[in-house]
C-alpha cells in the first residue's frame, strides 16, 4: 500500500468515526412535559454532578421525594419551584436553574454564618485618597501596612495593575489582602494575583474530571501548580482576610495563598465552592448549572465546604459601632 493510499484510508476512517459513534451511542431523550423536564434534570445531576457521594446524598431517595409532586397540568412556576427545591438538596452555591422569569439558587452556605463584613468600614479604612487598579482598591494605612481590597475576581486585574500596586506598597512593612465578600469570578485573575506571592513553583492542589456516568467515575487527580510571576513579587508578610462569602474562585485563591510561607489567613472560614461549574439544558429550554469537576487541595482533600483560617476572628459589634473592623485590626497586629 502506498503512503498516499494509507493516508486516504486513515482520513476516511476518521471522518466516519463520528457517524459510527452516533449510531452506537444514543442519549435518552425526554418530552417537554413537567414529568419529562423533571426526569431530564434528575438524570443530568445523577450522571454529571461531582459531589453526590462526597456529600453522601442519596439521589435516588431525592427522586422518590420530589417525583410525586410533579403533575401533568402544573404551572411553569410550580414546576420551577419543585425543581429548584430538588436542586437545593445538593447544598451547592454553584448549582442554579435558569428560566426567563427566575433563577433558583442555594444561599444557605453563607447565610447561616456571621457576616464578618461591613462595607462602610472598608470605605473608612480606604479613606478618600485610595487608588484603584483593575478590580483592586488599595492604600497605605497609618501604621505603614499596605491594604488591598478586591471585591470580585470577575473584575479584571492585569500584570501591569499588580506591578503598580506592589511597587506603590513596597515601602510597607506588611500587606493585607481583603477578599471578604468576594464571591469569585475568573480563575485567571485569582491565579495571576497568587503568582505575586511565591518565589518558586508550588503544588497547591489537584483537579479531577468525570469520566463516566457513575457517581465515582473520575479521572486520576491532575496536579495544579502556582508558578512565580516574572514581574514584581511581594517578599514580606501577608494577611489574607476571609469570610464565609469568600467563594468559588476566591476559595481557590485562598487555597493557593495558604501554601506560601509568609501568608496568614485571618477571619472566618471561606464559603467553599470548589467544583468547576458546567451548564446543560432541559427540554423546555431552562438552563441548569452544576459542579462538574472537583478541585482538591495539595493533600488531595476536598475544599468544597471551605477553608479554615489560621487565625479565627469574628467582627465585634462594639468595634463596628466605634468604626473599627475587628478582622482588619487583628491582621495589622499580626503584621506589625
Amino acid at each position: 500500500m502506498t503512503p498516499k493510499r494509507y493516508l486516504f484510508i486513515l482520513r476516511s476512517l476518521l471522518l466516519a468515526l463520528p457517524i459510527l459513534l452516533n449510531g452506537c451511542i444514543r442519549e435518552e431523550e425526554f418530552d417537554n412535559t413537567p414529568q419529562g423536564n423533571f426526569e431530564a434534570l434528575w438524570k443530568i445531576i445523577d450522571e454529571q454532578y461531582c459531589f453526590l457521594d462526597y456529600k453522601q446524598i442519596d439521589w435516588d431517595a431525592v427522586h422518590n421525594k420530589y417525583r410525586p409532586l410533579i403533575t401533568s397540568g402544573m404551572s411553569h412556576d410550580g414546576l420551577f419551584e419543585v425543581l429548584g427545591n430538588m436542586l437545593a438538596e445538593l447544598k451547592d452555591g454553584h448549582v442554579n436553574l435558569y428560566a426567563s422569569h427566575n433563577m433558583a439558587r442555594y444561599w444557605d452556605w453563607y447565610l447561616d454564618y456571621p457576616r464578618n463584613f461591613n462595607e462602610s468600614l472598608i470605605e473608612q479604612y480606604l479613606g478618600r485618597g485610595y487608588r484603584i487598579a483593575g478590580g483592586a482598591k488599595y492604600t497605605i494605612l497609618e501604621d505603614n501596612i499596605g491594604y488591598v481590597y478586591y471585591e470580585s475576581f470577575a473584575s479584571g486585574i492585569g500584570d501591569g495593575n499588580l506591578s503598580e500596586i506592589l511597587s506603590y506598597l513596597s515601602v510597607c512593612n506588611g500587606l493585607i489582602i481583603d477578599v471578604r465578600n468576594n464571591g469569585g469570578g475568573n480563575l485567571t485573575n485569582a491565579t495571576r494575583m497568587a503568582q505575586r506571592f511565591t518565589n518558586e513553583k508550588v503544588l497547591t492542589g489537584y483537579i479531577q474530571h468525570k469520566t463516566g456516568k457513575g457517581h465515582n467515575d473520575f479521572s486520576e487527580p491532575t496536579p495544579i501548580y502556582i508558578e512565580p510571576s516574572n514581574n514584581i513579587r511581594w517578599q514580606k508578610k501577608v494577611a489574607v482576610l476571609t469570610n464565609r462569602h469568600s467563594y468559588s474562585a476566591t476559595n481557590d485563591f485562598v487555597n493557593s495563598m495558604r501554601y506560601f510561607p509568609n501568608v496568614t489567613l485571618v477571619g472566618d472560614k471561606t464559603g467553599g465552592g470548589s467544583g468547576l461549574p458546567f451548564s446543560s439544558e432541559l427540554p423546555n429550554g431552562w438552563g441548569v448549572r452544576f459542579s462538574a469537576s472537583p478541585h482538591l487541595d495539595a493533600q488531595k482533600q476536598h475544599i468544597e465546604f471551605g477553608i479554615d483560617p489560621d487565625k479565627k476572628v469574628d467582627m465585634n459589634k462594639k468595634d463596628e459601632n466605634n468604626g473599627i473592623d475587628t478582622i482588619i485590626e487583628e491582621a495589622r497586629r499580626l503584621l506589625r
